[in-house]
C-alpha cells in the first residue's frame, strides 16, 4: 500500500504543477506564477503580453514611474506604490519601472 500512496501522491502533485504552469502564459514577457497571484515581467520596446488564470494583461507604454496596462480589456495606469487597482476580478499592482522592464503583480 505504500508504493501506491506514494504513485497517488507524486501523481496529485505532478497535477498541481501542471495546473500551475498552466495559470500563466506570456509572450515578450516572463511569468512567475503561484497559486494566487503572478509576478509578470513586461520587457520594454516589443509587444509584450501575458495569460494570467485566463485574464489577458498587455503591456500599452511606460512613461517614468507611469505604466499603462491592459488587463481584462480594460486599460489601467499605474504608479510604482500605489495600491493595487482591482480589474476583472484581479487585483493589479506596478512593482518596478525601468529602462528595459515593467514589473507587475497580478494577483486573485
Amino acid at each position: 500500500m505504500t508504493n501506491v500512496r506514494r504513485i497517488a501522491g507524486l501523481a496529485a502533485g505532478l497535477a498541481l504543477g501542471a495546473a500551475l504552469l498552466a495559470g500563466c502564459s506570456s509572450d515578450g514577457a516572463d511569468t512567475d506564477c503561484g497559486i494566487d497571484q503572478c509576478t509578470v515581467t513586461f520587457k520594454q520596446g516589443v509587444e509584450a503580453n501575458a495569460s494570467i488564470f485566463g485574464v489577458n494583461a498587455r503591456l500599452v507604454k511606460a512613461e517614468g514611474e507611469q505604466v499603462t496596462i491592459e488587463v481584462a480589456g480594460e486599460q489601467l495606469t499605474l504608479t510604482t506604490g500605489q495600491q493595487a487597482t482591482e480589474v476583472g476580478g484581479m487585483a493589479v499592482t506596478l512593482q518596478s519601472v525601468t529602462d528595459s522592464e515593467v514589473v507587475v503583480r497580478i494577483g486573485r
